[in-house]
């Protein structure tokens, strides 16, 4: 009591001395608004960039602290309560002295670029409540003394570059309801002590690297409304059982994070769970009929793991489900039809899986229906009439199944479509008025199936958003409809395996977009039309086995990245025009068996073409198979031939004889020379080894036959050949360098960019082999050839996946061997399929570096060639995805 009566006489003095004294009282105040400005402007001094409203943070402007950019004062306007600098573009580190600011409640860094460690003196500030550091660079462990923070109930940490193992101290935070330490660099285990903290209501550790077992102890988290742990963690075993105590929990996130065994039924207790997504692990066994129980769920995803059995009869008291993913498992038996009673749901993806018998009649009649994908499994019958009964549905995938029957004509209405895949099943009749030419529509898959008729006619002209179309392989007929041009937005159009006749609409080269073009295998007449040279994105044209007549159109030749052509097995007539000769990019051609006539152009890219490129032609000739015949007839033949010519006059016959002789003795001194110079230049090769040989350059100019061709490339022409020592080699012939020119196809680049590599994923060059005629190239060889002729050729569908993995990996270390360790170090610039080659294991090794560009040392680069990358080329999404740049 006498304490407490000194306290009251204290702060009575002081606020009669204040009424007395109020400048004193003002002059105090205004200190304390000056200290706390200098310390908010020594924090921003380790701002590296910030956004210009912080400009306001300057002393001078002390008095007006409160209002400055992100800060907050309490009532009185005397105190900093809460800093809110979030997504405000900050960069550079947080200074400790941010901890002086004592009265601070609420801190929030969120969405910056704060990096380094977190200032461990955040202890000092004993009322924080609210801390976000959520989304920057902070990295170091959090070894914080966290027994003082007593009032803090909020501690984001997402998304940062933390690490170390999780801290055990935030079990004393009495008051934490919100702990999230995703998306960090977290290691070991997690503590079971977690399990303790009871006032959770969310904690969230995925995308960290968290091993071991998922304690029990986290059951007892009874509050707890929202728990993520997957994604990136690895944790042995499979779900605690002690999560059906989680009677509060509405979202519960435990995918990709290697779970297995099996679901535990007890998950069925959590009625008010909304949101469950056990995707990408390794669980096996039935769905547990107990998650019938789950009244309150929305969205229920358990695909990609080993499940099996059938989807359980409980599931039809799921009455506020919207999304059920179950793909990619092994169910099986029919798909029940409660499924299509569900009634608010939206997406249902059942791919991948064993499901056979129908696809429920009344699927879409709830009309909420947006995405459906059933494709890959074994079910029969029709496609539902009312699967957009709702005008929502935009994605639908049925392909790879055995559906029969007529497609339902609603489906030409259904504007909200963009994805439709129903290839490779049984589908009769004709495709549907409107179907092709819906509004949103970007692809558009319905080959493989047994439609038939024509391909329907657009009314009117609406804007298309259509990307690719496949109506390969089917029965339809006619001709081909003009309003085929108003797809100006179509990259892809494949048309082959059908019964299409009459000509091609000259509309076709309204497609300005279109990089795939494939109507071989129908029987199309007429002229190939000239205006196909109006597509100028156009790679790959094949319009093989029709009825084209006529010659080939040399507009053609205006496609400048076309890569390949295929006309053969028609009806084509006339010369080959000597432009596609100078088409750069054209690397495959085929002209065989149509009526072509004339000598073959023997420049440019005619002499890469394969000479079985050309068969089938009878009056063509040039290729070694029907070489041209230009030599002179003998007088006798002549006689023979001609017997209106014996009265020529005996002396010029004389005469003739006489000059065919001199021209004959003219032919033996040439060739006599020519093969001395011959003998003079074989002894003039110039052999340059990178490693111990065992052969030499005789060996090597043996390899040089027509009928040890491997490949041709831009660069050259590619032989295999067996040296004495039994040691197979690939012997790359350099095309011939010009007198004057700058650019020698690749010499420079592969000789000094191979010579001095030397790495298991990196072809090995053995030797260069060169006189003043010729460039040899002298590599190991690669049995299996490059990963473009395995992937598409017949062995493609043959490649395990984990082998097609293995050579990604291995590609990729020859890459980063050229990015990081090479001195200098190495751009590719042409990294694609047929430059991986393979050896007898299928090991990757990186290979063609003519287009190599070397990063100097001073930070320059010095470019091999003008054009980076292929023409027509385009990097998949695959480890060769890189970006090919024009220097």
């Amino acid at each position: 009591m006498a304490a407490s009566n000194v306290k009251l006489a204290f702060f009575s003095s002081l606020l009669l001395f204040s009424l007395i004294n109020p400048s004193q009282s003002l002059s105090s105040h205004n200190i304390y608004l000056e200290r706390q400005a200098s310390i908010l402007v020594s924090v921003r001094q380790s701002f590296e960039s910030y956004d210009p409203s912080f400009d306001s943070w300057n002393v001078s402007n002390y008095s007006l602290l409160c209002s400055w950019t992100g800060i907050q004062c309490d009532d009185k306007n005397r105190s900093v309560v809460a800093i809110d600098i979030s997504n405000s573009n900050i960069s550079g580190t947080l200074s400790p002295a941010i901890t002086e600011l004592r009265s601070l409640v609420n801190l929030s860094l969120q969405g910056n670029s704060f990096s380094d460690g977190f200032p461990r003196e955040i202890h000092r500030l004993t009322r924080l409540q609210f801390l976000n550091i959520s989304n920057n660079l902070f990295s170091g462990q959090l070894d914080w003394e966290f027994s003082q923070l007593k009032e803090l109930q909020v501690l984001d940490g997402y998304n940062n570059n933390l690490n170390g193992t999780l801290p055990l101290g935030v079990t004393q935070l009495a008051k934490l309801k919100h702990l999230d330490f995703g998306g960090n660099y977290f290691q070991g285990t997690i503590p079971p002590s977690y399990g303790s903290m009871q006032q959770l209501n969310y904690l969230s550790l995925k995308g960290n690297d968290l091993r071991g077992l998922i304690p029990g102890e986290l059951g007892n988290l009874t509050n707890l409304e929202q728990l993520y742990l997957g994604y990136y963690n690895e944790f042995d075993g499979g779900i605690p059982p002690e999560f059906g105590k989680l009677i509060n929990l509405v979202h519960l996130d435990l995918a990709n994070c290697s779970l297995r065994g099996l679901i535990p039924p007890d998950l069925g207790n959590l009625n008010k769970l909304d949101t469950l997504f056990l995707q990408t692990n390794e669980l096996t066994g039935p769905i547990p009929p107990e998650l019938g129980n789950l009244s309150s769920i929305k969205s229920l995803d358990l695909s990609n793991n080993a499940l099996t059995g059938d989807i359980p009869l409980e599931f039809s008291g799921l009455h506020r489900l919207t999304l059920l993913n179950l793909f990619l498992n092994k169910l099986h038996g029919q798909i029940p039809h409660f499924i299509a009673e569900l009634p608010e749901l939206e997406v249902l993806k059942l791919w991948h899986n064993n499901f056979t018998g129908v696809i429920p009649a009344k699927l879409g009649e709830n009309g909420r229906l947006i995405e459906l994908d059933l494709s890959t499994n074994k079910l029969t019958g029709l496609v539902p009439k009312s699967l957009c009964l709702g005008k929502k549905l935009q994605i639908l995938i049925l392909r790879i199944n055995f559906l029969f029957g007529p497609l339902p004509d609603d489906l030409g209405h259904c504007d909200t479509l963009r994805r439709v895949r129903l290839g490779q099943n049984y589908l009769t009749g004709s495709i549907p008025s409107g179907f092709l030419y819906l509004p949103e529509l970007s692809l558009m898959e319905l080959q493989n199936n047994y439609l038939s008729e024509q391909v329907p006619q657009q009314t009117g002209k609406i804007p298309s958003k259509l990307e690719q179309m496949n109506l390969a392989d089917n029965h339809l007929s006619g001709p081909l409809p003009a309003s085929i041009g108003n797809f100006s937005n179509l990259q892809m159009l494949l048309l082959s395996g059908n019964r299409f006749t009459g000509e091609i609409p000259p509309q076709i080269g309204q497609l300005k977009n279109v990089l795939t073009l494939d109507m071989s295998r129908n029987n199309l007449s007429g002229n190939i039309p000239s205006e196909i040279g109006d597509c100028p994105t156009l790679t790959y044209l094949d319009l093989s086995q029709n009825q084209l007549s006529g010659p080939i159109p040399v507009h053609i030749t205006q496609i400048h990245i076309l890569n390949y052509l295929n006309i053969s097995w028609n009806h084509l007539n006339q010369s080959l025009p000597k432009e596609i000769g100078s088409m750069k990019s054209l690397t495959s051609a085929d002209f065989s068996h149509n009526n072509f006539s004339g000598s073959i152009p023997e420049f440019g890219q005619y002499s890469f073409f394969n000479s079985t490129s050309f068969i089938g032609n009878p009056q063509l000739c040039g290729s070694y198979l029907n070489p041209c015949n230009y030599s002179s007839m003998s007088p006798l033949q002549l006689h023979d031939q001609n017997s209106s010519r014996s009265q020529v006059h005996g002396k010029f016959k004389l005469l003739f004889a006489l000059g065919l002789l001199v021209c004959s003795l003219v032919f033996a001194a040439l060739a006599i020379i020519k093969t001395r110079k011959i003998r003079r230049n074989s002894n003039s090769w110039k052999l340059t080894a990178f490693q111990k040989l065992g052969f030499g350059y005789e060996d090597i100019l043996e390899c040089i036959k027509e009928n040890n061709i491997i490949g041709r490339g831009g660069a050259g022409t590619v032989y295999r050949g067996l040296m004495a020592s039994g040691e197979p080699v690939a012997v790359k012939k350099l095309l011939g360098i010009s007198k004057g020119s700058s650019h020698d196809n690749g010499l420079s680049a592969e000789v000094q960019t191979l010579g001095q590599i030397r790495h298991r994923n990196i072809v090995r060059l053995l030797a260069f082999c060169s006189n003043k005629e010729s460039n040899l190239l002298v590599y190991e060889y690669m049995p299996n050839g490059s990963l473009g002729e395995v992937l598409h050729g017949k062995r493609g569908g043959f490649l395990k996946w984990d082998t097609r993995l293995k050579i990604a990996i291995e590609a990729a270390k020859g890459l980063c061997y050229l990015h990081h360790d090479c001195s200098p170090l190495i751009i590719h610039r042409d990294v694609k399929s047929n430059n991986i080659l393979l050896n007898s294991d299928f090991e990757a090794h990186v290979a063609d570096f003519g287009l190599a560009k070397f990063l100097r040392d001073t930070g320059t680069s010095e470019c091999m060639s003008a054009i980076a990358g292929s023409y027509g080329y385009i990097a998949p999404g695959t480890p060769f995805a890189y970006v090919f740049k024009i220097t």
